[in-house]
Order: C-alpha cells, then structure tokens, then sequence
C-alpha cells in the first residue's frame, strides 16, 4: 500500500478573489451549491456536522442540508439520536461542506434550534413514503439486538399504515444552523490556499482573508 504521507494533490481548478464575493454570505453559499449541482458532484448537499456532548468532547456525522434560510442551514433528523441529545445539551454546531471535484469547501459556525413544527410537518409529508415509515421504525443510535429487529419494526409499520397518511413523529424533525461565521475556501497550487471569512457584527457582515 502507498505510505498514506506520499498521498497528495494539487489543487488547480479555481481561484476566489475578493471581488468575486457577494456581500451576503448567503448568497455566495447558493451560488456555489448551484455550481456544485451543475457540476454533478457526489452529493453535494451532504454536510458533515460538528456537535459537543455533555463532557465537552466533539462528535461528528454527514447530514444532508435541505434548506437555506436568510440567517441558517437547515436539516432533519431524530431529536433523540446522539446528536440530538447533544444539540439539546448544548446549542452551538459547526458545518464543513467539501466539494473534492470543485476543490472546494465552506465552513459555517452558529447557534442551532429547532425549526418551527409547520416546516417539519411540511417536509416529513414531502419525503417518500419508505422514508416515512423509516422515521418511526428506528430509535436512531439506540443498540439493536439484531438487523431483523429494525425489519420488523418497518413490517409492522407498513401494515399499520397501510393505506393511510403517515404523521410525523414527535421525536423527528428540523435543525436551523443560525451563522455567525461563514468561510469560503478554494484550494490554490502550491497549498496557497484562498480563504475568505464572513463575520457577522451586529447587522452586516465582516469579510476577512485568511492566511492559508
């Protein structure tokens, strides 16, 4: 196997300048997600999201974001999952978004809260129905005896609601990352990185450039 301290690549697809930069850092966020999708790559949605426990040590995972609001990101999840209980025993979180086939990436920090109980309603009823039925059948990071415990569950579920609407489950829902700090990053030859860092101060927000 190749020594993993041989691997390496340089990054030559782009640049960002100052002066390609929207002064909302929303705007420049959708801007690039819409090239991200144009460009096809792997799931561009997916997000890994940074979280703390009760004693202070950091956890993270892949989410898929599924909005972008004036002041945040938005995602679903189980509110009783790992991460769950971790934003409800502290609400700060951090975003990293990588786009390998672009070299790029954004990382966003914020506060995190639940959206409202409409917006949750509104997108459970958009998911497919197996989608759904997933929801209730698993207690999302809880052990399992065994693969054909969660099947069962499904199975029963699928008879339950058979033919009916699917409800939401109290304990499923949506986050909102609400963004203090926003950094765009474009890999660079030579790891002469561009970054960009979007601050927020009162009402506007700051732009800084950072040291690779």
């Amino acid at each position: 196997m190749k020594h993993l301290a041989d691997i390496r690549n340089d990054y030559t697809k782009g640049s960002l300048n100052r002066d390609d930069l929207d002064l909302n850092p929303f705007k420049q966020f959708n801007k690039w997600m819409k090239e991200a999708i144009d460009a096809q790559c792997n799931e561009p949605t997916a997000v890994t999201l940074a979280t703390v426990d009760e004693v202070n040590m950091p956890n993270c995972r892949i989410v898929l974001l599924k909005d972008v609001c004036d002041d945040g990101f938005v995602f679903f999840t189980n509110y009783n999952s790992t991460k769950g209980q971790e934003m409800r025993h502290k609400a700060n979180a951090a975003l990293n978004f990588f786009w390998p086939e672009l070299e790029r990436q954004v990382r966003v920090r914020g506060t995190i809260e639940k959206v409202s109980s409409h917006k949750s309603d509104a997108y459970f009823q958009s998911r497919p129905r197996e989608s759904q039925l997933g929801a209730w059948a698993s207690n999302q990071s809880e052990p399992l005896e065994s693969k054909a415990e969660l099947l069962s569950n499904y199975s029963e579920l699928e008879q339950k609601y058979q033919d009916k609407k699917i409800p939401r489950p109290d304990h499923w829902g949506g986050y909102i990352v609400k963004a203090y700090s926003i950094e765009f990053w474009q890999g660079r030859s030579n790891r002469m990185h561009d970054r960009f860092q979007y601050v927020q101060k009162a009402e506007k927000w700051e732009i800084n450039q950072l040291a690779p």
